[in-house]
């Protein structure tokens, strides 16, 4: 798989990555921990290199089982984690208090079984203690070298300048899709300025590009999109209509809805690298298989055209935790 950089970080990964979070937690009951395993080596094999967690999926639970699963290639591979969430429980609270950063490292780093962390992300901004304060902690985990580069997730512009000043941001982590464009409006411009990656998760919508979700879908009971406004029954089968264009560009190119969708991404920027989850095998491969699909000008000029007749409906989070996104 061909490899990109994220910004001016010197951080290369994979030109497509995998968010691990699926693998248990968030959607419906999770995978068999040996299947789990499976599922990441042979990511690796078929030619990513960057793998997402965070200590609040699980929690903790998730990078436990991403550093058995990597151990044995530890130093092909690229590790993101996340911090920010009191007890790891995004429930509780966020907690970005440098002491709490310091432990979490210490704690993820074990449980990840490494020396380092490739890139830490700040999980959601915390709007009890000055960007600074948290990027300072950082930046002595920097000097330590138990932190390669420092990103954050769903970050407004100035929270991102003034982390910016105080240590480079690497990479910012936040939704981006063909169904959610915000980070057009001003985020993109603030990271090209700046020279910082874009790791776009939720790159299918949560799954709904793909193209498997209708009206009619049930979800598990502990599966988030229950609670998800945009995938109330009314809204996707308004939302339908996107995932219509999606297939009418795919028959063209002989490629998969969601093959076109992580095809659309990676024509935007060269420094953005989206991070698809999945729990499926063949999902994975087709994932993968988008790395290598190019749209052209005649192509993409077709898809904004048609996302200028299409009107998304439905919040991507529910009200209260919306508050904590974009500070």
């Amino acid at each position: 798989m061909q490899k990109r950089h994220l910004g001016k970080s010197g951080l290369e990964v994979s030109a497509m990555g995998l968010g691990c979070m699926g693998l248990s937690f968030a959607y419906g009951p999770k995978l068999e921990r040996k299947t789990a395993i499976t599922l990441i080596r042979d990511a690796f094999e078929k030619g990513v290199n960057f793998f997402d967690s965070a200590e609040a999926y699980g929690p903790y639970t998730n990078e436990e089982l991403l550093g058995e699963a990597l151990a044995p290639i530890r130093d092909q591979v690229v590790i993101a984690t996340k911090f920010g969430f009191r007890n790891g429980v995004i429930g509780e609270g966020l907690d970005s208090r440098p002491e709490t950063i310091k432990a979490m490292v210490e704690a993820s780093l074990k449980r990840l079984k490494t020396d380092r962390i490739e890139l830490l992300y700040q999980h959601r901004i915390d709007p009890l203690v000055p960007i600074e304060d948290v990027v300072g902690a950082v930046k002595q985990l920097v000097e330590e070298g138990k932190i390669l580069h420092f990103g954050m997730s769903e970050a407004g512009p100035d929270a991102i300048r003034r982390a910016h000043a105080v240590l480079p941001v690497a990479a910012l982590q936040s939704e981006y899709s063909l169904w959610w464009r915000e980070p057009e409006e001003q985020i993109l411009p603030v990271l090209e300025e700046l020279g910082i990656g874009f790791v776009p998760f939720s790159p299918l919508g949560k799954g709904f590009l793909t193209g498997t979700i209708n009206e009619n879908t049930k979800f598990a009971d502990d599966d988030f999109r229950n609670v998800v406004p945009r995938f109330t029954e009314e809204n996707r089968k308004a939302n339908a209509k996107l995932v219509e264009v999606l297939g009418q560009i795919a028959d063209v190119k002989g490629a998969t809805r969601a093959q076109v969708a992580l095809a659309w991404l990676l024509a935007q920027k060269p420094w953005i690298v989206p991070i698809p989850g999945t729990t499926k095998l063949n999902r994975l491969e087709e994932n993968i298989g988008a790395a290598n699909l190019v749209l052209n000008n005649a192509d993409l000029i077709a898809i904004a055209a048609a996302l200028e007749q299409i009107k998304v409906v439905g919040d991507r989070y529910p009200a209260h935790l919306q508050k904590d996104v974009n500070r």
